[in-house]
């Protein structure tokens, strides 16, 4: 007997599975883009971060605590796949792409410009438009640095530091500074 796909689409990208571009469910996507980017709007515009997380809670889908503080502009392509704790810093011009999953443990600081993505394309041209997740934790008290990109299926150790510009395509240890392109550890803590 086959198999059927029992779950939904955004199930099945948050448990890690490729989602083909051809997929049946592929345009509820695009329709929960279309959501995010209206809200997104509200959010960019906002002149207070009490306002802001008000908007942010709206598209993660659950009460961002009022002791996490995000900075407009502020950018993600869903938003209900990102998971913030408490005493969470996330400074101005920041972009989450989280199809596949992003978790940010309390205590976290993110400098301007940081990029984190869930998401990615295989390499080979006939699978190019093959949506692969992979989920990103940064754990508790980790500093992710100006400019920095955070790639999928990455998890950053507790206490960590990513220094500004890094491009993070392995995991960080916990208690290190990592650095450079691909990111490197540079230092223990």
């Amino acid at each position: 007997m086959k198999a059927t796909k029992s779950k939904d689409i955004f199930d099945r990208l948050r448990s890690g599975e490729p989602v083909p571009m051809d997929d049946p469910e592929y345009g509820r996507i695009r329709e929960a883009v279309n959501q995010t980017i209206n809200l997104s709007a509200k959010l960019n515009t906002s002149s207070n971060v009490d306002e802001v997380r008000v908007i942010l809670s709206e598209i993660v889908g659950t009460a961002i605590d009022k002791t996490t503080v995000v900075f407009p502009p502020f950018h993600t392509n869903f938003g209900r796949h990102i998971f913030l704790g408490k005493n969470i810093f996330i400074n101005h011009a920041c972009s989450f792409l989280d199809l596949g999953c992003i978790t940010i443990e309390d205590g976290v600081m993110i400098g301007p410009r940081v990029n984190i993505t869930s998401e990615n394309h295989p390499v080979e041209v006939a699978k190019r438009k093959t949506l692969v997740p992979g989920a990103v934790l940064i754990m508790q008290n980790a500093w992710i640095g100006a400019g920095a990109t955070i790639l999928p299926g990455v998890t950053i150790g507790e206490n960590s530091v990513v220094a500004a510009g890094a491009v993070v395509s392995s995991d960080v240890p916990p208690n290190t500074v990592v650095g450079g392109v691909p990111a490197k550890v540079l230092k223990e803590l």
